[in-house]
C-alpha cells in the first residue's frame, strides 16, 4: 500500500449535489435545512463550474433573488487526480473547508471536504501499526502471512480485551456515524477471526447496529492458537457482551492529560501564591 498514491479522487464525495445560477436562493436556503450542507457548486449545462453559493453569501451580501447575483465566482477547485496531501495545503493556506473536484475537462466530478482530509490522515496511519503486527506474527511464528483491507462480520469477531472506556466509545460512535473511524485490526487463524485491535471501534459498531466492521485483516493460514486467545480464555472473553465498559474512570490517555493540566495549574497557583507572599513582604 502506497500511502505517497492518495488521490483525490480517492477520498472525495461522488454524489454532490450542484445547483444552476438561475436557482432562486429561497430555494437554495430551503436544499440547505433539508441536506444540512451549508455550500453547493453552481455549474452551466455542460457541468462546469461557474461558481459556488454558501450560507456566508446569503447571510453577508444584500439580497438577491437568484444564485447568479450571490453566488461567489472565484473558485478554488482540485483535479480528480490531485494528491490529498496538495489539496491539504491548498485548503489550510486558502483557510477554506471544502473543494469542488473538477476532471481535464474541468467538469465537476466530486467535491472533498476537512471531513474527507482527516479521513484519509487515519487512513494512512493506520497501515504502520497493521505493519507492525504483521511482522511481529512473522517473526514469532516464522510463517508470511497475507493482508487484505475487508469487512468483516461483528458477529465472527473473537475480543480479546476485556474492558473499553465510555467516554472513548461515544467518541468512536461518532466517528462511525461521521465515517471517520479508522480500520481494525484482526488476525484470520484457522477459521476464527481475532480481534487484535479496535475495541472500541467493534463494540460502538455493534451498538449502532453494524453486522460489518472495515478491517485490516492478517491471515496467517494457519491455524494457530494467538496468546492473546489464550488470555482472552483464562478471563472469560468469548463475545462483545463479556466486554466490561467503564463509565466512572477516563480513558488513561484522557486521565493522564487531565493530570498534567491540574499539575500546571498547581503550579501556576503556586507562582501566584508566591508572588502574592513576595508583595506583602
Amino acid at each position: 500500500m502506497n500511502n505517497n498514491k492518495s488521490l483525490v479522487r480517492d477520498y472525495m464525495t461522488k454524489d454532490v449535489i450542484s445547483v444552476k445560477s438561475n436557482t432562486l436562493n429561497e430555494e437554495i436556503i430551503g436544499l440547505m435545512k433539508e441536506t444540512g450542507h451549508d455550500g453547493f457548486p453552481v455549474v452551466n449545462k455542460e457541468k462546469k463550474i461557474v461558481g459556488i453559493i454558501t450560507a456566508f453569501d446569503l447571510l453577508l451580501k444584500d439580497w438577491e433573488d437568484y444564485v447568479k447575483d450571490t453566488m461567489s465566482i472565484e473558485v478554488v477547485v482540485a483535479q480528480e487526480d490531485m494528491s490529498i496531501s496538495d489539496a491539504s495545503r491548498v485548503m489550510f493556506r486558502q483557510g477554506i473547508s471544502r473543494l469542488p473536484v473538477v476532471d481535464r475537462k474541468e467538469k465537476l466530478k466530486g467535491i472533498i471536504t476537512n471531513t474527507d482530509m482527516i479521513r484519509s490522515h487515519i487512513e494512512r496511519s493506520t497501515p504502520r501499526k497493521v505493519n507492525y503486527f504483521k511482522e511481529s506474527f512473522e517473526g514469532l511464528y516464522g510463517i508470511k502471512t497475507d493482508l487484505k483491507r475487508k469487512k468483516v462480520s461483528t458477529h465472527d469477531l473473537r475480543p480479546t480485551q476485556d474492558k473499553i472506556y465510555a467516554d472513548e466509545l461515544q467518541g468512536r460512535v461518532y466517528e462511525l456515524k461521521k465515517g471517520l473511524a479508522e480500520p481494525a485490526i484482526v488476525v484470520k487463524t484457522g477459521d476464527r477471526w481475532i480481534l487484535v485491535d479496535g475495541h472500541h471501534r467493534a463494540v460502538a459498531a455493534v451498538k449502532l447496529g453494524c453486522n460489518e466492521i472495515d478491517s485490516y485483516v492478517i491471515d496467517l493460514k494457519k491455524d494457530l492458537e494467538l496468546g492473546m486467545e489464550r488470555t482472552a480464555n483464562n478471563d472469560g472473553i468469548y463475545s462483545f457482551e463479556d466486554i466490561e465498559i467503564i463509565d466512572d474512570a477516563q480513558h488513561p490517555l484522557i486521565a493522564i492529560t487531565e493530570s498534567i493540566k491540574k499539575s500546571h495549574e498547581k503550579k501556576h497557583h503556586n507562582k501566584i501564591k508566591q508572588g502574592k507572599h513576595w508583595i506583602k513582604n
